[in-house]
């Protein structure tokens, strides 16, 4: 029973991977970012249980900066997908959030541009298009409150000072890898 324990709380605590994150705006990405202001970017999977608590603080989030911050869910759809695959209760969550667009991320092609591997991975850009912040939002995997992420942010928003410039991720895996057992995917 202990093993079972540590196994889950290991689980819960690793982080997952990131990519190469770009330190500027990536000029082929197909998102505008915003001329005044930071642009905020969370990559997400529409099937990822640990991304319900990223889009929970990214309402947090929004609602502390106030306008202040452009922000964008960017749902990966592989290009093979049924048209309904993304159609999810978290993307619609997501959508629901005042201040954030939501987009398709077809084959993670917006993914791959700003480096991001994990869902949930959130990065925030200045007005210039210097990144100023790159992890996640959460503690751990689908724990929602307070964390480094989400205070960094908001301190970037609010002050344009953060003790933080980046985090661990936590959620599933944006892109399939071989492994052992054949391809790695999002627990559904």
């Amino acid at each position: 029973m202990s093993f079972g324990l540590k196994a889950l709380a290991n689980y819960e605590s690793a982080p997952g991977r990131v990519g190469s994150v770009p330190s500027n705006w990536p000029h082929e990405s197909k998102i505008e970012r915003a001329r005044t202001g930071e642009t905020l970017v969370m990559l997400a999977h529409p099937h990822c249980p640990c991304t319900r608590a990223s889009v929970g603080e990214l309402a947090q989030i929004m609602a502390r900066v106030q306008g202040k911050v452009r922000a964008y869910v960017l749902f990966l759809k592989p290009k093979n997908s049924d048209e309904n695959w993304e159609d999810t209760d978290l993307r619609r969550s997501a959508a629901e959030i005042p201040g954030v667009s939501v987009v398709t991320d077809i084959d993670g092609a917006e993914a791959q541009r700003f480096g991001a591997e994990t869902s949930g991975h959130t990065l925030l850009f200045a007005a210039d298009g210097r990144l100023l912040f790159s992890g996640g939002i959460t503690e751990s995997r689908g724990h929602a409150g307070g964390n480094a992420g989400e205070n960094a942010i908001v301190s970037l928003a609010n002050t344009q000072a953060s003790d933080r410039a980046t985090t661990f991720v936590f959620g599933c895996s944006l892109i399939e890898r071989k492994s052992k057992g054949g391809k790695f995917q999002c627990l559904r």
